[in-house]
């Protein structure tokens, strides 16, 4: 059996973005699954390819399954933990809990792992780049010749507005030129992660940067309503600006192998954002505790204790600073997946 999954975006209703055909019997319950996700603006691309990984395992393996079965969970979790990392098998655990969650809800018994499968939380570190790092990855973004003129200041462009500003891949990606402001530096985020929406300030160097990026591509493609548009005037996939970001990270590297590099993703600029502005903070010894909302209302958390985790990134000698009170902040410290963006 083959299911045609259509991958629709909830930001231009009706524009087909992809195709994936499934090949196992629970294709139409992944697709399901997947359009819901989307829909109430979780991250399409990470249920994507659990859903992939996930059918593939299943065409080769349990070809006649069309239900979620203990034996299912523990062997796929059983692979990750063998071939792969924990963090994988936490990603598979979540995943697949999610899709038995949705089989239970359209009457079907499948098995549903218990939360604490794999012996407790599923605390994801993020890679939280050095400032070495982060100017060895932008040189490489400027210098690079791939594409055409307009495309090397479109990545260099993109790349550093989703540091700058903090934002989730996702808003930067699908960010239209109709919520950018050029003139007050204004970037509106609109039903974003949980449906929320916000509005975040561009730094004057930014501003400068976006501007001239904004020149050029209104010349080359004045009818996109996208501000980081394809080449056909399109939006781009999640898998393409992280294949870049990838080939940016291991150029700035040239005497580590690939295999070696860290795995990294286009959301650490984000996390790297966020510690940098709590360093700035402790630096000041300004009082944590009291500007955290602040910074939670600009980056779009749903609760301060999304906010409040990045605190735990920080250097050691830093985490000892006055200016955290731990006994407030250790009892918001959320569990949080792997995959949550």
């Amino acid at each position: 059996m083959c299911f045609r999954f259509q991958w629709y975006s909830t930001f231009k209703k009706g524009v087909l973005l992809m195709n994936y055909e499934f090949k196992s019997e629970m294709a139409s319950d992944m697709n399901g699954l997947i359009e819901i996700k989307v829909a109430t603006h979780h991250c399409e691309s990470t249920y994507l390819d659990r859903a992939k990984s996930f059918d593939s395992f299943c065409a080769e393996h349990y070809p006649d399954a069309d239900l979620v079965t203990k034996s299912i969970v523990l062997e796929w979790i059983k692979d990750a933990l063998d071939s792969h990392t924990r963090n994988v098998a936490y990603t598979r655990v979540a995943f697949i809990r999610a899709l038995a969650e949705y089989q239970k809800a359209i009457g079907k018994d499948p098995f549903i792992p218990p939360s604490g499968m794999l012996n407790g939380k599923t605390i994801f570190v993020p890679y939280i780049f050095t400032d070495d790092e982060l100017e060895k990855f932008f040189h490489e973004a400027d210098c690079n010749k791939s594409g055409t003129v307009f495309e090397q200041m479109k990545f260099c462009t993109y790349f550093r507005l989703t540091y700058t500003c903090g934002l989730r891949p996702q808003e930067s990606r699908t960010l239209k030129r109709i919520n950018v402001d050029l003139n007050s530096g204004e970037i509106r985020i609109v039903n974003s992660k949980w449906n929320r929406s916000r509005t975040v300030i561009m730094s004057d160097e930014m501003l400068t940067l976006a501007r001239k990026y904004a020149t050029k591509r209104d010349i080359k493609f004045p009818e996109s309503e996208y501000f980081f548009p394809t080449n056909s005037g399109g939006l781009h996939t999640a898998a393409h600006m992280a294949y870049r970001f990838k080939k940016f990270y291991a150029a700035s590297h040239p005497d580590i192998p690939k295999e070696l590099l860290p795995a990294v993703r286009v959301y650490d600029l984000r996390h790297r954002f966020a510690t940098a502005v709590l360093n700035k903070w402790l630096d000041e010894k300004i009082d944590i505790n009291a500007r955290l909302p602040y910074l939670q209302a600009y980056m779009g958390h749903k609760n301060i204790s999304s906010t409040a985790y990045y605190i735990h990134l920080l250097p050691e000698n830093l985490t000892k600073s006055a200016g955290v009170d731990w006994k407030h902040l250790n009892a918001m410290i959320p569990e949080v997946e792997p995959w949550e963006e």
